[in-house]
């Protein structure tokens, strides 16, 4: 409180030292064109993002929440782009719930105000003696933190970035910046892909953050580059999304350099080692995995059982293990469903980018690898449930165990379709939607007297995600379940930001006041309602709204 305090008093002076009133800030729309000084007088007063979230901040919006608006002093952003401030223009203008308008204001620039730690734009001039021989860390670089820690995890900065992917062909720097983000993802899974949080990339001489753990990991890290080395499927998937959204959105191959093609060759080589099973198939021998993960902890799901192994896994599956969940809790039986489907996924589409460019025969290798996944994730990962009829499994090992559940991180199978896995209507889809959706069907689905939706054991039994509501609203098309989604979670982010957790009978009771992937989950939802149900959000016979036909007057 003191150190809050003290930053805004100081924030304040250099304000009115400049002569610039909070209204005159506030109007400073469009990425600071119009800022008057030098923001480095104020970034000096900046208050720690995470104290300021915690308290409402005026103008409040006009609908019956009253919602406060939390994005920081103009100065105080870490990052700007004037298509971002077009969109919230845009949007907020015609929004019909004022309450929804505001926290849309929030959530969508949060990643861009509040994480971008460290960006460079790869024009600067470099000494000879300071440029790595294998040409690591050049061009542009984007280091982007999870929210209130220190870190980058490749989920979620690649979830964070998603929503800004389409303006990356409207706004050179939005451009920039998700090239860097790539840039700086390709050093990490060079260096440890095994890891899914990260250190500040040493050009950036920023200090590395502890985690606090007393971690025994095999391969072996520098924690002074890696912050957590929990081996996450996900990750590696999501490390291949960031640049096929990028290529998607741009056509730009100005990421396929020999950095990121060896970060590829990384990727294969993981999935190959973490493809093998426990015990070889010729000899029955058990096979040591090349990944084990021992933390001393009193916390279950935050380590691998078997000395650091995790349960035995059946060979000839196709599908690949993960060690962890994207909710960065352990797996219990390692093929995990949700990570195989999306690796699939993205195997298959950065196999087109190759096609594209040349490359045939990675291309080639990287279709049958996708191939082999989907086909094990539908061989193995299906199952009939005596309720429900066929469904997908959360996780399996290939002998016939299954773990049936699911959990609000993303990948997850209520989340399926916006993977591009299987259609909305999917018959199989379908009824797992309709198992995961209900107690009787998902132990982690929770519900109270003030909200409801999937949790998972990261949190605990009372917590539920509204990230996972958000995904529920994308992914159906009944309109009273899309409406009553969004006030669900409306009515949990009194503080005008999505929160990462709420207890499901006492909606104040919140994990993580600053949790930038949520509130990218958030700016999502409505954008994917803009162009696909635009009535919902502006009105009867209002036109959809697509951030690709954006134009800057």
């Amino acid at each position: 409180m003191v150190r809050y305090t003290w930053a805004l008093a100081n924030l304040v002076l250099a304000i009115a030292a400049s002569g610039l009133d909070d209204t005159a800030l506030r109007r400073q729309k469009y990425g600071g064109e119009h800022v008057i000084g030098e923001p480095e007088v104020y970034k000096a007063a900046c208050p720690d993002y995470q104290h300021y979230a915690i308290f409402p901040h005026r103008p409040l919006s006009s609908g019956p929440l009253a919602l406060p608006y939390q994005r920081p002093y103009i100065h105080c952003r870490t990052f700007t782009s004037p298509v971002v401030e077009k969109v919230i223009e845009d949007l907020t203008s015609r929004m019909k719930n004022k309450d929804l308008a505001r926290l849309f204001e929030n959530a969508f620039p949060n990643t861009l105000d509040t994480t971008v730690r460290w960006h460079v734009d790869g024009t600067q001039k470099k000494p000879s003696r300071s440029v790595a021989p294998d040409g690591s860390w050049t061009g542009a670089q984007s280091f982007i933190v999870t929210g209130d820690i220190n870190a980058e995890w490749l989920r979620d900065s690649t979830n964070q970035l998603k929503q800004y992917q389409p303006l990356a062909a409207k706004d050179p720097k939005i451009k920039n910046l998700i090239l860097g983000a790539i840039n700086t993802q390709t050093e990490y899974v060079i260096e440890s892909p095994y890891c899914n949080a990260f250190q500040p990339p040493p050009p950036s001489h920023l200090p590395p953050t502890e985690n606090g753990q007393d971690d025994n990991v095999h391969p072996a890290y520098e924690p002074s580059r890696v912050f957590e080395c929990k081996y996450e499927l996900d990750s590696l998937a999501h490390f291949l999304a960031l640049g096929n959204q990028f290529f998607e959105s741009t056509k730009s191959s100005a990421f396929l350099n020999d950095r990121w093609y060896l970060a590829l060759e990384t990727v294969m080589e993981i999935i190959r080692e973490q493809s093998e099973s426990t015990f070889n198939v010729s000899s029955g021998k058990y096979e040591r995995n090349e990944y084990t993960f021992r933390r001393t902890t009193n916390v279950g799901t935050e380590t691998l059982n078997l000395g650091g192994l995790g349960n035995p896994l059946n060979a000839g599956t196709g599908l690949v293990r993960s060690a962890f969940r994207p909710s960065d809790d352990a797996t219990i039986l390692g093929y995990l469903i949700p990570a195989n489907a999306m690796m699939a996924v993205e195997l298959k589409k950065t196999a087109a980018i190759l096609k594209e460019v040349g490359k045939d025969d990675l291309s080639d290798a990287l279709t049958k690898r996708a191939s082999i996944i989907r086909n094990g994730v539908l061989e193995h990962g299906v199952v009939t449930h005596k309720v429900y009829g066929d469904v997908f499994a959360y996780e399996v090992d290939g002998y016939g165990s299954q773990i049936m559940m699911d959990d609000a991180n993303l990948p997850s199978l209520l989340a399926l379709p916006l993977l591009g896995f299987v259609d909305i209507n999917d018959k199989i889809y379908q009824n797992t939607r309709k198992m995961i959706l209900a107690q009787e069907g998902n132990p982690y689905y929770l519900q109270g007297e003030g909200f409801a939706a999937i949790g998972g054991p990261h949190i605990g039994l009372q917590h539920a995600w509204p990230m996972s509501r958000l995904v529920q609203v994308m992914t159906t098309d009944d309109e009273d379940e899309i409406l009553n989604g969004l006030t669900a979670v409306l009515e949990t982010s009194k503080l005008g930001l999505v929160h990462e957790s709420v207890h499901v009978d006492r909606v104040y009771d919140y994990t993580r006041i600053w949790f930038a992937w949520a509130n990218s989950v958030f700016a999502q939802t409505i954008l994917h309602l803009a162009a696909e149900k635009p009535y919902l959000l502006f009105g009867e016979d209002a036109s959809p709204y697509l951030l690709e036909q954006i134009e800057l007057s």
